[in-house]
């Protein structure tokens, strides 16, 4: 059981303990209980959607041949989560969405697919991060670059 609570810890970023207890809800299915820990992450994150975001960083991405370039000023609570892996990787993941996809606002990013794994969306992905390090996170601004286009 240890090793599938590891398991269910490393894939949804819970603590132990309520790995453990959503293993015992799930009578031992490690989907069931993955399924169990992402949707009590999710009413976290909606929790947290009101928490003032104060501190951040701005992630900037240029495409290998240089002809498209990206900004993105991403949000958090605290300094420490700003400089967290997770937070950052995220920073990166949008960074990338937003060279590829090239949305309108942050609103439109947020609306779309994952390119990574089309069957999340870009808000849940955020909404996944926010249940990790445990504080709201904002997707303030973005701005893509391509030569040529204005």
């Amino acid at each position: 059981m240890i090793d599938t609570i590891q398991k269910l810890r490393d894939l949804t970023g819970a603590g132990i303990m309520e790995c453990k207890r959503a293993l015992e809800e799930a009578g031992g299915k490690f989907e069931k209980a993955a399924e169990i820990i992402k949707e009590k992450g999710v009413m976290r994150a909606e929790k947290r959607a009101e928490r003032t975001t104060s501190a951040g960083i701005v992630e900037a991405y240029v495409h290998n041949n240089g002809r498209i370039g990206v900004l993105i000023e991403i949000h958090a609570e605290t300094d420490f989560v700003a400089n967290s892996e997770p937070f950052r990787t995220l920073a990166h993941n949008l960074a990338l969405q937003v060279s590829a996809m090239n949305p309108a606002n942050v609103d439109e990013l947020l609306s779309q697919p994952y390119i990574k794994n089309e069957s999340v969306m870009i808000g849940d992905l955020v909404k996944e991060t926010i249940a990790k390090v445990g504080e709201n996170i904002r997707v303030y601004r973005i701005a893509r670059f391509e030569v040529g286009r204005e």
